[in-house]
């Protein structure tokens, strides 16, 4: 309540002149959208940073170099000598991976890098469905608020023939009466459906990613019917960014639980360089490995593992998930299409038929006015019905594309 209260506080203080109508295609809401969302960009730059870490992981160790002194003594008898009694190391230590440690490190951070771009992938495609869906949301409710402007004008001209029979007494005041208030009842939901296009306005331009709201034309028309969709359910788990980056984490984790087994292998640590010594120069070499006696890396390479299953898991519910979306919105095409061609057409043509024979009747006083208003009300209540399953279908229609992965 408190919000559609500052919905329409807010909407009534948007100037009407406040930014140009402009005229916008479903393509176009989805083509600005894909390259304006702030949403993408944030990807763009996690992919990025995946890419850092892949370029990290891949990098050899560097070498270290020692500089060591012993047997320093400033007392003592005999005298201290520096050169003769002092020990003294210079050598360089190289970490040598072993397992296959930095292509299997390498190998789970691309796999991050591709997970990085298909969850910006799997983006697009929501922010896709989500803009396709305001926008015929949107359209659906701009023809809605057009028809009520139209009807209220056309309505305007039966209160004033009511007025003019009232003024030559053709008439009861009591029925120009009960024409103004219907009159009244409809510039009410004539002025509710504006409100309610202005927020479907508002909610596309959200949906876009837009900090504007100008005022729209909709180069699209609901009334399109569009040619049925036979792609299978298959087709979409290989299509889907979400199956595919659900198979990507998958693989993501195969690849880090490859890693956690090479990580418990020691790795070796290999040593050489100069000594100096009771005033001998000599060489130096070593060998250094870890022994894994108490740490074999058990705990890290247990999650990687439980993570793999969880990852198969995922996927197993991703793809029945797709396979439902896909029947659910299929589903929904068929009947909102059925609705539409076998019965609001008819009951389009039936509303007006009895609203147009109830208005000839009327004007010849065959019928109350009771009845024509009646009549009136059912016409109006079966148009808009019309263009709101009209707006339902375009969505039904949007959304199976969606669940089938398509543009």
């Amino acid at each position: 309540m408190f919000f559609s209260l500052r919905a329409g506080v807010l909407l009534g203080l948007i100037p009407a002149c406040a930014w140009p109508q402009q005229t916008l295609t479903v393509q176009d809401a989805v083509a600005r959208a894909l390259s304006t969302h702030g949403m993408l960009a944030a990807g763009v730059n996690r992919i990025a940073a995946a890419e850092g870490l892949r370029r990290q992981a891949a990098l050899m160790p560097n070498p270290k170099l020692v500089l060591q002194l012993e047997n320093v003594r400033p007392y003592g008898n005999p005298a201290f000598q520096f050169q003769r009694d002092t020990d003294q190391f210079a050598y360089l230590q190289y970490l040598f991976e072993t397992a296959g440690k930095r292509g299997l490190r390498t190998a789970a951070a691309s796999a991050q890098v591709d997970r990085a771009a298909l969850e910006r992938e799997t983006l697009a495609a929501q922010i896709r469905a989500r803009v396709k869906s305001a926008y015929w949301a949107a359209a659906g409710a701009a023809q809605i608020r057009k028809w009520l402007d139209d009807d209220v004008a056309r309505f305007d001209e039966v209160v004033q023939y009511h007025r003019n029979r009232v003024r030559e007494g053709a008439s009861a005041e009591s029925d120009l009466l009960r024409v103004q208030l219907e009159a009244s009842r409809l510039r009410l939901s004539a002025s509710n459906a504006r409100l309610a296009a202005d927020r479907a306005r508002i909610d596309l331009m959200r949906e876009m990613g837009q900090s504007e709201f100008p005022d729209l034309a909709f180069g699209d028309s609901i009334e399109t019917i569009r040619p049925e969709i036979p792609d299978p359910a298959e087709s979409a788990l290989e299509r889907r960014a979400e199956v595919k980056l659900a198979r990507q984490i998958q693989t993501a984790a195969l690849a880090q639980a490859r890693l956690q087994q090479a990580l418990a292998k020691p790795n070796v640590d290999v040593l050489f360089g100069y000594k100096h010594t009771n005033g001998l120069d000599t060489m130096l070499a070593g060998v250094q490995v870890d022994l894994p006696v108490a740490n074999r890396n058990q705990g890290n390479l247990a999650a990687a593992l439980s993570e793999a299953k969880a990852a198969e898991s995922t996927l197993a519910a991703v793809e029945a998930v797709v396979r439902a979306e896909v029947e659910g919105a299929r589903r929904a095409v068929t009947i909102r299409k059925s609705q539409l061609d076998s019965i609001l057409t008819a009951m389009r043509t039936e509303a007006n038929e009895s609203q147009r024979i109830a208005g000839a009747a009327y004007r010849i006083g065959g019928v109350e006015l009771l009845r024509l208003l009646d009549a009136e009300r059912a016409r109006i209540e079966t148009q808009m019905l019309y263009y709101q399953t009209l707006s339902e279908y375009q969505q039904a229609v949007s959304a199976l594309e969606a669940a089938l992965g398509l543009p």
